[in-house]
């Protein structure tokens, strides 16, 4: 199936004592980009991590983030004492009571009850050797979420891109339908101009010919229109092919837009200028189509 770049997924897992929760959003990218933020307990673990996601996804900008919580009753807070700052606490004191006259020794209570002198801190997780595991466990559900939401919006997008393909056949069927009139019509108008500039003399036939035949060959379109056929039909095998298609897409677009650009540039009739005109149109929206494609 055709995917977009663009998703969200997650997933927890839950171990022995811990539970990791993987998150993983993906936006679009010209190449696959990986950005993981892992607890400094499994920052061992980011290679590992980083191969699993490159495994699943081709291209786009992938943020990852994973927390491990540990379950109740294997964590529990931890007391910290900062013995400087309660030093310093009572220096103070000392010093005050000197200056003020008052005698007596300051209470260990009252130090202890000075701000940041006593703090709660958790303990660690769990051990990072056996984490692994889990790890992939819950970095491979929440992939699977993600792909499965960056399938559903690629399926979305192909829907799109189909009708706007019809819609450039259609477009090119217009011009290779109009072409042959806009030669009937530009060889009429040099008859007309021709009447109008001699005042009732003979018009030489030949001539007509000769330079009706010069302007049809420099604004003749058939290469361009077999080649867009071409590049129409492999848009429509790209469409069908499983896997990732963003890139060979682009390239197509590019190869589209470059013979739609010659198209216009010779079209010398009003109709096929207008057909150009949209054909650029319809292209650039299948563009902004396509930028979301992995």
């Amino acid at each position: 199936m055709v995917r977009s770049m663009t998703g969200f997924g997650r997933a927890e897992v839950g171990g022995e004592s811990l539970v990791v929760a993987v998150e993983a959003r993906s936006v679009n990218h010209r190449h696959l980009d990986i950005a993981i933020r892992l607890p400094r307990a499994l920052a061992d673990l980011e290679m590992e991590a980083r191969r699993l996601i490159q495994s699943r996804l081709e291209r786009g900008r992938v943020d990852v983030t994973v927390q491990v919580t540990p379950l109740p009753g294997h964590a529990a807070p931890r007391v910290r004492i900062d013995g400087s700052l309660a030093r310093e606490y009572l220096a103070q004191a000392r010093l005050l009571g000197a200056d003020l006259g008052i005698g007596g020794e300051v209470p260990l209570a009252w130090v202890l009850e000075r701000p940041g002198v006593v703090r709660l801190e958790d303990t660690e997780a769990a051990p990072v050797a056996p984490s692994w595991p889990l790890l992939a466990d819950a970095l491979g559900r929440a992939l699977d979420d993600l792909v499965a939401r960056r399938t559903a919006e690629g399926e979305r997008l192909t829907g799109e891109l189909r009708t706007l393909h019809a819609e450039l056949v259609a477009t090119v069927k217009q011009v290779a339908t109009r072409a042959p009139a806009a030669a009937a019509r530009r060889e009429e108008r040099l008859r007309d101009r021709l009447r109008g500039l001699l005042a009732g003399t003979p018009i030489d036939e030949g001539r007509i010919l000769t330079e009706a035949a010069v302007w049809a060959d420099k604004t003749d379109v058939t290469e361009e229109l077999a080649r867009l056929r071409a590049h129409l039909g492999e848009v429509t095998l790209l469409l069908d092919k499983d896997g990732p298609v963003g890139r060979p897409l682009d390239f197509l677009i590019q190869e589209l837009n470059r013979e739609v650009n010659t198209l216009g540039s010779k079209a010398d009739d009003l109709e096929l200028s207008q057909a150009a005109l949209a054909a650029k149109s319809i292209l650039e929206r299948i563009r902004e189509q396509v930028q979301n494609l992995e």
